[in-house]
């Protein structure tokens, strides 16, 4: 298997297939400051490096994990400035942790829900059960 040199740039095309994403989602992660925006040469095509490649392969990592787009903007320039990795996963573990609560807060408004729900069912039930009806 060939292994492209760290130094050697590589085109839109190929950053997509290696990163396994498409042109498009390139372009857009550009739009958005997660990646840097490729080099310009002479005929306006625009070429990647190895860094851009594992910048995209992190921010599908980062996105397997639950973490929005706005919230992968937040960490990660973190991952490829901190050496120690310390910093980008003390604030992934927070941004986790807010996830959590948020779900536990939902899963409480639903469990209420169906409790209330639940009740109203009881309640039409007695209500035909009085009345000899179903």
């Amino acid at each position: 298997m060939f292994v492209m040199p760290t130094n050697e740039r590589m085109r839109i095309g190929e950053l997509a297939r290696r990163a396994q994403v498409t042109p498009r989602t390139v372009r857009y992660y550009e739009s958005l400051g997660l990646i840097p925006p490729g080099e310009r040469h002479g005929t306006g095509q625009h070429f990647y490096t190895e860094d851009t490649l594992a910048r995209l392969r992190k921010i599908e990592q980062l996105k397997q994990l639950g973490l929005s787009l706005d919230e992968i903007g937040e960490v990660i320039e973190l991952y490829f400035t901190d050496p120690s990795g310390v910093r980008p996963k003390q604030k992934v573990l927070a941004i986790l942790r807010a996830h959590l609560a948020e779900v536990d807060q939902k899963i409480g408004a639903l469990e209420q829900f169906r409790a209330d729900l639940q009740a109203n069912i009881e309640r039409f039930e007695r209500w035909f059960e009085e009345r000899g009806q179903q």
